[in-house]
């Protein structure tokens, strides 16, 4: 612990000044993963070494997030009134742009452990400077690489909240809280070190390991006009493989099990599927029949999942607590509450003992082997309600409230019985329904997680990432105690025939994102009992030549190997690789791969001698179509059901077709004769009024020049075609 106060600044110059002083000419900045950057901090460190070329910065981080950019003038019409609307001013990270430019000074280096997906795969300077790391060992790296300067947005207790002086690291404790040790050493030896914080008052005050002290930081600039917006991404429109993939994902968590979902579109759509089998199952239980899900996957459903409500309620434990959860939460979904005591944790789970305590739960303890309480455990059980807060302990024995001395022997009926008439609490308390390490997400969500009352808010725990994302270690016994029945459910890129799974990283080294922890989820599903590694993916994916499998032979630059294989998801079904020889592995994912690229697939595995022959596509599987998914869910959607945004989402109706016309267009204008024949097109589509929202969204609905006529008819030709109206003119 720092011993003194903080020096507390209300300007960032001031800030780096100070830091500069205390470190000297060659700073390694760690900055949160997320929106827990200081990002006026940020670019003053950059300016300053900009100014100064003495000045080596090396910044540390993941995730860096900016506002949408455009490629061209028509997207620009699109996205910059969406993004001054959503994100206002939000103060760009400078150090983006520079990278972007390729104005970004040799002093400074950008060394990114998450890349924004897809956003620098043609960046020479982000891939070279990408550092490979599993989330569980980036504190081990950023170190090794000589981290001396740690700065983050945090979070100051509200009016009538919290004990004076504390703080809360809100949405990033995943990192800061276990690097807090290496602080304290750093301190003890010496070595420079500089910790800073900077307040937010947006930010929600989060509980678990994300409270500590003020004196822990060295500097904390307080200013309120240096607030700003959080970056808050909206929510993404869900697509037909989106839900169906979702529907096989939600019939296999199982009720009372453990939960963690990853970000973006799939990990929503299992949300809303969720909560479909939860508060409809009278639609739930048909729906899995007329999809097929029910028939393929019958056996694993009955024995790894379920169809039924969630009565027990599930347990959240994610690296990233995504507002759906908040959903699940609110649904009485997420809702089963560990603690912090592997005995009472191992009797709640065996039905041994409930959430009320009485006499019963000492003969529960007693019959599970505990005879009498060190010190230790009294102070363990005391801190989740077992003992009311009254209750002493001497030398063994309990003394209550009102000064009784009672023998803590817990064999003996007597004192079971005095104990639980002067000593026991009424009910366990601090139990949590998730644990996560980050948060990221809409604006409504940072705003709920605000609102909630504060022993409400405490159900969400705030954790290091050595907590969620890895099992071993100090509380191992505790973890295997909480995560029973886990679903671990990421998205993956692509799949091999093999069953290894490319997450990451494109065939010629490019990284699409990064490991984050993924790997260490999928090696936890093998580790805990009970547990499944569910990999989600859609089995095909647009590029500019065409339309792509997912599902590929070969696998380049694995995220996971093959040897950690275990449930694969797609649009068209559930694949369970577990225990499987390699010939049913390819036989079961060529069952869940989109029927056009399943011939060459099989020709490949039959090459490879990893199919006999005679093998034959199954008849079911060669219906595997995105035009017979659309006829299974239409007539759920007649009915108000699997809707594209079933959460709400910041884009306009206007908005979210132009995205996909706009996304159509560069499709087909991708070759010389699509190019051509978008503009033979464009010109004879018809001036209906339909299409004048699009059109004055756009700002082309008067055109002023011919480039503005051009664009007027390209808008016109794609939302046509994405409402269906040149095709039902066509006919």
């Amino acid at each position: 612990m720092n011993s003194a106060a903080p020096r507390r600044f209300t300007a960032v110059e001031d800030c780096v000044t100070n830091t500069l002083e205390r470190i000297g000419d060659r700073i390694v900045l760690g900055l949160p993963l997320g929106i827990g950057k200081p990002n006026h901090l940020v670019n003053a460190f950059v300016r300053r070494a900009v100014r100064d070329s003495n000045l080596q910065l090396e910044i540390l981080t993941g995730l860096s997030l900016h506002t949408p950019r455009w490629r061209s003038d028509l997207e620009r019409r699109l996205v910059q009134p969406f993004a001054q609307r959503v994100f206002g001013r939000y103060p760009e990270l400078e150090y983006i742009d520079m990278l972007a430019s390729g104005t970004l000074p040799p002093n400074i280096q950008v060394s990114e452990f998450f890349l924004e997906p897809g956003r620098w795969l043609a960046n020479g300077r982000v891939q070279q400077h990408y550092l490979s790391s599993n989330y569980t060992h980036v504190v081990r790296d950023a170190l090794s690489r000589g981290l001396n300067v740690l700065a983050q947005l945090v979070a100051v207790p509200p009016p009538g909240e919290g004990a004076p002086g504390q703080l809360s690291l809100s949405c990033n404790p995943d990192l800061t809280a276990d690097l807090l040790p290496a602080i304290a050493s750093a301190r003890t030896t010496g070595r420079p070190f500089t910790f800073i914080g900077q307040v937010h008052r947006e930010l929600p005050f989060m509980y678990g390991d994300a409270v500590i002290p003020s004196n822990l930081f060295d500097c904390l600039i307080d200013a309120p006009d240096l607030d700003f917006p959080l970056f808050a991404p909206p929510n993404m429109p869900l697509s037909t493989a989106d839900h169906m993939i979702a529907l096989n994902v939600s019939a296999l968590v199982q009720d009372g099990g453990t939960l963690q979902l990853g970000i973006g579109e799939l990990g929503d759509a299992i949300v809303y599927a969720l909560k479909l089998r939860h508060e409809h199952p009278e639609l739930f239980r048909p729906l899995l029949g007329t999809t097929g899900i029910r028939a393929r996957s019958s056996a694993l459903i009955e024995e790894e999942g379920g169809t039924q409500p969630f009565e027990q309620g599930l347990y959240g434990c994610s690296e990233m607590l995504v507002d759906g959860f908040l959903d699940l939460y609110r649904a009485g979904i997420l809702k089963r509450r560990v603690y912090p005591s592997v005995r009472i944790q191992q009797l709640l789970d065996a039905g041994a003992m409930s959430e009320n305590i009485d006499v019963t739960s000492l003969a529960a303890l007693n019959d599970a082997g505990v005879h009498r309480l060190s010190y230790v455990d009294f102070q363990e059980f005391k801190e989740i309600g077992f003992f009311k807060d009254g209750v002493e302990y001497e030398s063994g024995s309990l003394v209550s409230p009102e000064g009784q001395r009672i023998a803590l022997n817990l064999d003996d009926p007597a004192s079971r019985s005095a104990i639980a008439q002067s000593c026991l609490g009424d009910r366990l308390r601090n139990g949590v329904v998730l644990d996560g390490g980050f948060f990221l997400g809409p604006r409504a969500f940072y705003s709920a997680l605000r609102a909630m009352p504060p022993e409400e808010r405490r159900h969400f725990a705030m954790r290091g990432i050595s907590f969620i994302n890895e099992l071993y270690g100090p509380e191992s016994e505790l973890k295997i105690a909480q995560r029973r029945n886990a679903r671990f459910i990421n998205t993956t890129m692509m799949v091999s025939g093999l069953g290894a799974a490319i997450s990451d990283t494109l065939v010629d080294g490019k990284v699409v994102s990064g490991v984050g922890g993924q790997y260490n989820f999928v090696a936890m599903a093998h580790a805990l009992p009970g547990a499944r590694s569910i990999l989600c993916l859609r089995s095909t994916r647009e590029t500019r030549g065409g339309i792509t499998s997912n599902i590929v032979w070969n696998a380049i630059n694995a995220t996971i190997p093959r040897h950690l294989r275990d449930i694969v998801v797609t649009e068209y079904g559930i694949a369970n690789l577990r225990g499987r020889t390699d010939a049913e592995v390819v036989q079961a994912l060529v069952n869940v791969m989109d029927a056009r690229f399943q011939e060459r697939f099989v020709a490949d595995a039959k090459h490879a001698g990893k199919l006999p022959l005679t093998y034959r596509i199954p008849d079911p599987a060669r219906t595997n179509t995105p035009a017979r998914l659309e006829e299974e869910l239409a007539p759920y959607r007649a009915q108000g059901l699997f809707d594209e945004t079933p959460f709400g989402t910041e884009f306009t109706a206007e908005e979210l077709v132009l995205g996909k016309a706009l996304r159509y267009l560069e499709r087909r204008t991708h070759t010389l004769f699509g190019k051509l024949y978008v503009g033979s097109q464009a010109l004879k589509t018809a001036d209906d009024p339909r299409l004048k929202p699009y059109l004055e969204r756009m700002q082309l609905d008067r055109p002023r020049n011919v480039q503005e006529r051009t664009q007027r008819a390209l808008v016109a030709f794609s939302v046509a075609e994405m409402l269906g109206l040149e095709r039902a003119r066509r006919r």
